[in-house]
């Protein structure tokens, strides 16, 4: 129906920060870009905030939000298990923000789909991060929000201890530690810490400008 495809146009707008060509719009959708065309004209004559450019593509109007329209059922499920697995994998702050966000999320849904969501039979565990804490974790996630430097003092696989500076950059979890990507001041490389191992972390007053080279997207660039 027409109707959802101009509610997907919108979800596939809403998270991507750059713009989608029509020609890229028609192919993930199975129709033409003339149908694009027309049904961005659709969009556009009912309000919705999207702008096109030639040559670039379309993209939502900064400073607009738009509340989600539809939550189809896989969907639904990502959310459920992505939150189970943050609550189980993460620090009591996280876990926390996780579960406000279900509870939030639970309550914009359509009241069909609510009662299912909040029981929904799917559950994950991490037996590691439950039998231990992460004390520095949410100072490290603030940091890289605030792009602040951090003094910090870390225990490495050969049972030395180093202390350094460094621009925090982005964090990954894995199955058993989650893992601080940082630029190190000392060694002007990038470097990668596992947060338990981290005998201490101070945030400083100094924080650190964008840089290319030096950023988390180059880091990965690298991998």
């Amino acid at each position: 129906m027409r109707i959802i495809r101009l509610f997907s146009i919108l979800d596939k707008l809403r998270v991507n920060r750059h713009p989608i060509s029509a020609k890229t719009l028609a192919k993930s959708l199975h129709v033409s870009e003339r149908t694009i065309y027309r049904d961005m004209a659709t969009l556009q004559s009912m309000g919705a905030p999207v702008r096109g450019e030639g040559g670039i593509g379309y993209q939502m109007e900064k400073g607009y939000f738009l509340p989600p329209l539809h939550f189809d059922s896989d969907e639904l499920d990502a959310i459920i298990l992505g939150m189970e697995l943050i609550a189980s994998r993460s620090d009591d702050v996280l876990a926390n923000a996780a579960r406000r966000a279900t509870a939030k999320i639970n309550d914009a849904l359509s009241e069909d789909k609510r009662e299912a969501f909040k029981n929904a039979p799917l559950q994950a565990f991490s037996q590691t991060t439950k039998t231990r804490k992460i004390p520095f974790l949410s100072i490290f996630r603030k940091a890289v929000r605030k792009r602040q430097c951090i003094d910090l003092t870390y225990l490495d696989l050969k049972k030395q201890t180093t202390q350094r500076t460094i621009r925090p950059l982005g964090l990954t979890v894995f199955d058993k530690a989650w893992l601080l990507t940082a630029w190190c001041e000392k060694k002007n490389d990038f470097r990668n810490f596992r947060v338990d191992r981290v005998q201490s972390a101070a945030q400083t007053d100094k924080t650190f400008p964008r840089e290319t080279g030096k950023e988390f997207n180059d880091f990965l660039k690298t991998l």
